[in-house]
């Protein structure tokens, strides 16, 4: 680029145009303007890559005005279609399947669901683990679909809502300690066992127990002794024949010789009571027992 020097006069005088005594020159020549245009060249491309990988992931991501992927956001909140993968933990008010779909939480370890308060801190928790389902809270409940409790459990006690519990397994009901139920009652056409193998078998009740048999025997076993014990009653057998067929029975042997053997006598009342056996029966119809 040349700079010209120029001088004004006034009209009518001439002056002599001066030569031009410097010329400067500006821009860019040589290596230097072969460097810009690489480097210009350059730009241009990682644009074009950068404009075409916009492009390949917005198509790869099915980005769209309404969400990403199977991630609609509708104005009820979120919507996800299909199978989705979270890597972080999911922070949700509320979780639900479509109407004609289940809800499936899958994991290769563990799913942990916790529930907490304003303070952050964990009230409850359910892990659902690949050999137990364990859950953390003060009270756990299963309700039926119109609200009634089914099945509740906190620290003091268990409660089961249902008219009827059912036992299915072929050994029964395990129990360690005591139970409390107004009925025990087996399936139809099926055996009801109680048994105790190390310990005793106790049944109380304020107001009577009700051993029922419709269609089949009762039977009482113990290894050591049987006691029917009544404090304000009396022990009634009511049948028609009362057979004790494992009583010993003494030798005939000479009069007074009782052998440490008793006879088993009955009042006209009904009450029982021994006498002393002997070569004859010593039961008497008015003993002073009966009196």
């Amino acid at each position: 680029m040349v700079r010209e020097q120029y001088m004004t006069a006034t009209p009518g005088t001439s002056l002599e145009r001066p030569k031009n005594e410097y010329i400067y020159k500006i821009g860019i020549y040589g290596w230097r303007k072969r460097c810009l245009y690489l480097f210009v060249l350059l730009l241009l491309i990682i644009l074009v890559v950068n404009f075409s990988l916009t492009i390949w992931i917005l198509k790869v991501m099915w980005f769209s005005p309404t969400g990403m992927g199977h991630l609609r956001v509708t104005k009820e909140g979120l919507r996800l279609e299909g199978e989705s993968e979270f890597l972080f933990p999911l922070y949700a008010k509320e979780i639900h399947s479509r109407v004609d779909s289940s809800l499936l939480l899958q994991s290769t370890h563990n799913v942990t669901v916790n529930a907490r308060n304003s303070n952050g801190e964990v009230t409850g928790r359910l892990n659902v683990g690949p050999k137990m389902v364990e859950f953390h809270s003060q009270q756990f409940q299963i309700n039926s679909k119109d609200g009634k409790p089914l099945f509740t459990v906190d620290e003091n006690e268990v409660v089961i809502g249902t008219d009827k519990l059912r036992v299915t397994g072929p050994e029964g009901a395990l129990f360690e300690h005591s139970v409390e139920t107004p009925l025990v009652k087996a399936e139809a056409f099926k055996q009801l066992r109680l048994e105790s193998p190390t310990r005793s078998l106790s049944m109380d009740a304020p107001r009577g127990i009700n051993i029922k048999a419709q269609a089949g025997n009762i039977e009482a076993l113990s290894q050591m002794d049987i006691k029917l014990h009544s404090s304000d009653g009396v022990l009634l057998l009511d049948a028609e024949t009362v057979r004790l067929p494992k009583l010993p029975e003494g030798a005939r042997g000479g009069s007074g010789i009782s052998q440490g053997l008793y006879e088993i006598c009955v009042c006209p009342d009904g009450k029982l009571y021994l006498s002393v056996a002997g070569v004859g029966s010593t039961c008497q119809e008015y003993s002073r027992v009966c009196q």
